[in-house]
């Protein structure tokens, strides 16, 4: 695969082992790009946008086929309440479009990174690389150690539609 980015220059340069995927360069959620790279849904992570009170936003890395639990967030983070902003307002917050944002394009920007309690059990798993369009799989653990990230359970089921 011949995308290089940011994202791919960092995890070579760390001698972290991942693979490349290029998808359709239109925004696409999770359940999409499991398709489109066809895996199952529960290994494409998608990364959201959180909110909190008094702190910097975090971000929340869960499961395709899963939503961030607020309740259990909030709970393990220790605050009253936290909150989804809007598609646009988690852009003004990362500088990322929808669809490419990743804790490894924001590394260097001082998120907590909170990695949902399944990404362990699996091993690999694919978020995004950082741009819509690229697709990165690599070590859970290898993202959590590098993005400095906490395991947590923070995501349920997504109610059927």
């Amino acid at each position: 695969m011949s995308t290089v980015n940011n994202v791919t220059r960092l995890l070579k340069a760390r001698g972290i082992p991942f693979t490349v995927y290029e998808t359709p360069a239109e925004k696409l959620g999770a359940i999409e790009v499991a398709r489109f790279l066809n895996v199952e849904p529960k290994r494409v992570f998608k990364t959201i946008v959180v909110t909190r009170e008094r702190k910097k936003s975090l971000l929340v890395v869960v499961p395709g086929d899963s939503e961030v639990d607020l309740k259990a967030l909030a709970s393990f983070l220790g605050e009253k309440k936290v909150h989804l902003p809007s598609e646009r307002e988690a852009e003004r917050l990362t500088g990322l479009q929808a669809g490419g944002i990743s804790p490894l394009a924001l590394i260097h920007k001082g998120f907590e990174v909170i990695i949902d309690l399944s990404a362990q059990d699996l091993g690999e798993i694919h978020i995004s690389g950082g741009q819509r369009g690229v697709n990165v799989k690599l070590p859970a653990q290898a993202l959590a150690d590098l993005v400095k990230a906490r395991f947590a359970s923070v995501s349920r089921p997504r109610p059927a539609e």
